[in-house]
């Protein structure tokens, strides 16, 4: 059916401000997240904070009680919140415009368990923080590789054969942390474990951010410059490969990055679920399928969902909820809601 001018008039304006009005909504809800917390600071104070020093590096007024509140406590846990989120919701976007199927998310390839399973072992033997972290992320990145070897060595490099090749590492990593898990100290050891696996950004720092905003600028813009033959492998394989696409090259390509992505969040939080399975579904409610117009949107969506998910989940009680748990209880419904919603019209529709 073809719409009447006014109606694609006032379609082609709302596409163009969308995603300007959601950029304003994501910076108004980081200011306002500066203001939260056991310590309140004014917005009026946090906007003149943050206008009047860069948040790298900064030299503030730090016998000011708010300005180390704002800058040294706050800012690096907002914007690594806001960072991972914006990277995960994208992964997930991407990882299931490949697999034409809404029901993957980015941690089907192995690569969040290897990364809890590195968190693990890095915790268990004692290592300093971002020790932790470079573990977390090279087991991430170990899991995956295992998974693409695994589906090479059996013959089935297809989408198939990576889902199942992820499921086995899967599996078996999380076997492992089950045993490390049960061979840990109940007393030392053992709160930490179970509370990093849970998912937390309570330890963020500027060093942490400064991992994740790397390797998600990096990955993240690769994957918009793919955006187009994302779309093309969204057709199915076979009519990508017959418009001259390397299917299984660009397969590996984009999971590749999806996976840098994950094994950088997972090394810096720990566990933190469903944001790259539901949040690309609610961004192609809003803007469709077509991914050179999803995968921004769902970045800042992403951003914003995470960062109000976290601003709950340290603010709601005397004692801080691991956000890993709140994503997973307030991901479900959304995502059963969603489910019934499209089940009828087929998702690659909505």
């Amino acid at each position: 059916m073809t719409l009447p001018a006014g109606a694609r008039a006032d379609k082609s304006l709302l596409g163009k401000t969308f995603p300007v009005l959601l950029l304003i909504a994501l910076i108004t809800l980081l200011l306002f997240s500066l203001t939260l917390g056991r310590y309140p600071v004014p917005l009026l104070d946090v906007a003149r904070i943050v206008s009047t020093t860069p948040p790298f590096g900064a030299i503030g007024d730090y016998a000011n009680a708010p300005w180390v509140v704002v800058e040294i406590v706050r800012m690096p846990r907002i914007l690594l919140v806001t960072l991972c989120g914006m990277g995960l919701a994208m992964s997930g976007a991407a990882t299931q415009g490949v697999f034409r199927n809404p029901l993957v998310g980015p941690e089907i390839v192995g690569v969040s368990s290897g990364a809890s399973l590195g968190g693990v072992i890095g915790i268990m033997f004692s290592w300093p923080p971002l020790a932790v972290v470079g573990l977390a992320f090279g087991c991430g990145l170990a899991g995956v590789g295992l998974a693409f070897a695994l589906a090479r060595a059996t013959g089935r490099s297809s989408s198939v054969g990576l889902v199942l090749s992820g499921v086995i590492v899967s599996g078996f990593c999380g076997a492992l942390v089950g045993l490390l898990q049960t061979l840990a100290d109940p007393v030392t050891k053992l709160p930490s474990i179970l509370y990093w696996l849970l998912g937390s950004f309570a330890g963020a720092t500027y060093d942490k951010v400064a991992i994740v905003a790397g390797v998600s600028l990096v990955a993240g813009t690769l994957l918009l410059s793919l955006r187009w033959r994302i779309n093309l492998l969204s057709l199915g394989e076979m009519d990508a490969a017959a418009l001259g696409v390397d299917v299984e090259a660009l397969r590996w390509a984009i999971l590749g990055l999806v996976a840098l992505i994950v094994a950088a969040q997972v090394s810096v939080s720990g566990g933190v679920g469903w944001v790259g399975l539901i949040v690309p579904h609610l961004a192609r409610m809003l803007v469709g399928p077509e991914h050179s117009r999803l995968l921004p949107i769902t970045a800042l969506l992403g951003g914003f969902y995470l960062l109000a998910m976290d601003d709950i989940a340290r603010s709601l009680t005397e004692q801080e909820i691991p956000i890993g748990l709140l994503t997973s209880v307030v991901g479900t419904p959304i995502f059963a809601f969603l489910f019934w919603k499209t089940q009828s019209r087929g998702w690659i529709n909505e």
